[in-house]
């Protein structure tokens, strides 16, 4: 697979997606825990950041 077919943007366009979901989860788990709303506010933030890369990801690819 050459450097510059466009698949790259692709593949970190996913990755970004996943470790946001990741990140979010994380922070909103701890602010829970530690009873902190403005944690749990970013955390539920960066989730829903990140579920809605992989949905337009996949509404874009399955037309």
């Amino acid at each position: 697979m050459p450097i510059g077919d466009g698949r790259s943007g692709l593949l970190t366009n996913k990755l970004v997606a996943i470790v946001l979901i990741i990140l979010g989860f994380l922070l909103a788990a701890s602010g829970y825990r530690a009873d902190s709303t403005g944690y749990m506010a970013a955390g539920i933030v960066l989730l829903a950041i990140g579920i809605v890369l992989l949905v337009l990801k996949v509404v874009r690819r399955n037309p």
